[in-house]
């Protein structure tokens, strides 16, 4: 399978499942089944047309946009070219999408993203998450701000797997990013768990999920040996190995590994439902969001996994059209398989604004491109929603 199909399928994926399960989120299940029959919730519920993403996806694309911008600023020799600083300030951007009208009154920020008018609308963002970007995103993992453990570390990090073909030292900088805002060790740790499973799902041939998900329970191990709570998390994740392959009903089996509402019930449940149905994207999902939690993340994170795994092409049509940002959504995905043009950062680009110019090379417009999104955050994507 193409890698380029891996990546869209990953992080469309992950929206897709985050958008199946935003209208349930704060349902418990007996309430998801009144609404919406004795199946669930199966298919998307459209505001005027579109299937609405939540604060999951919103914070996935920006975390994909300071990866490139870090790595494009890097090239240049330009400040701001670290991981951690880039990430810290587009998160900011993505707090005052949260905060402020659109369009921006200026020109303070460093993501393209800030010129996605349907990104500025909170979609139930988590208090942690918006205290700690507050603060500045501060937390590591030898100094944590505070001691959350819930699962808005883990799911906004799919994008470092994709980022990052090393499963170990994607996992570490999954779980980095993580600590950023969630402190407690099971805030961290099963984002560095599905750091790596992404990177392996998207980057090896012929790896089945299982052995990759076993292989991140081995890395977590060695990674964090001194960790206290490491042990209740591979307890939990095997446990939804072994129910994955019971005939428990499925209700019945997520109840078991909890809500999602915390980092490792999340990464349990999407291991459970991913694993369970290994080659049928929609029943996983399906599985992921109808139970009494938090049905968008962990819809998401099944999203990832089996996006990762069975690529964009394993993706039923269902989840692909409506799907809000979609083009965005597959625009990052994109960028992040290719990386930057060939060439970029080794010649001066120029900067032309209301002068029409000829047609440049295909390799120079290819940079000209790459540096109005991820040096200067010019870029303005002409629409967000189409399909491509």
């Amino acid at each position: 399978m193409a890698r380029l199909d891996r990546y869209r399928g990953c992080l469309l994926g992950g929206a897709a499942g985050d958008a199946l399960g935003y209208p349930v989120e704060f349902d418990s299940r007996a309430a998801i089944l009144s609404a919406y029959g004795p199946q669930g919730i199966t298919d998307y519920v459209l505001m005027d047309g579109i299937a609405q993403i939540s604060d999951d996806t919103q914070m996935t694309l920006f975390t994909a946009n300071a990866l490139l911008f870090a790595d494009t600023r890097r090239r240049v020799g330009a400040p701001g070219g670290t991981i951690e600083g880039a990430t810290a300030a587009c998160y900011q951007d993505w707090l005052r999408t949260q905060q402020e009208p659109y369009p921006r009154p200026d020109g303070d920020y460093i993501s393209w993203l800030a010129h996605v008018p349907e990104l500025y609308h909170r979609r139930a963002p988590g208090n942690t998450c918006l205290t700690a970007i507050g603060q500045g995103a501060k937390g590591t993992i030898i100094h944590p701000i505070n001691q959350s453990k819930g699962c808005g570390g883990i799911m906004r990090v799919a994008p470092i797997g994709l980022y990052t073909k090393h499963p170990e030292k994607a996992g570490l900088l999954a779980a980095q990013n993580a600590a950023m805002t969630h402190g407690h060790e099971l805030g961290y740790i099963p984002a560095g768990m599905l750091g790596y499973c992404i990177s392996t799902l998207s980057h090896e041939e012929n790896t089945s999920l299982l052995t990759v998900i076993q292989s991140s329970m081995d890395w977590a191990t060695r990674q964090f040996s001194t960790a206290k709570h490491l042990p209740e998390l591979t307890t939990l994740v095997e446990q939804a190995v072994s129910l994955a392959t019971s005939t428990l009903p499925d209700e019945e089996a997520i109840r078991t590994l909890g809500e999602g509402w915390v980092a490792e019930e999340t990464f349990a449940i999407a291991v459970y439902c991913a694993l369970k149905y290994e080659r049928d994207f929609d029943q996983a999902l399906i599985a992921a969001v109808n139970h009494d939690g938090d049905s968008d993340s962990t819809g998401a994170v099944t999203g990832n996994l089996l996006g990762a795994s069975l690529g964009l092409s394993g993706i039923p049509q269902k989840y692909q059209h409506a799907l809000e940002l979609r083009k965005v959504i597959l625009e990052l995905a994109d960028d992040l398989c290719h990386g930057c043009p060939v060439g970029y950062g080794q010649q001066p680009i120029i900067h032309v604004a209301g002068t029409p110019i000829p047609e440049p090379p295909a390799e120079t417009s290819a940079a000209a491109l790459w540096d109005t999104k991820y040096n200067t955050a010019t870029y303005c994507p002409s629409s967000t929603n189409e399909s491509r």
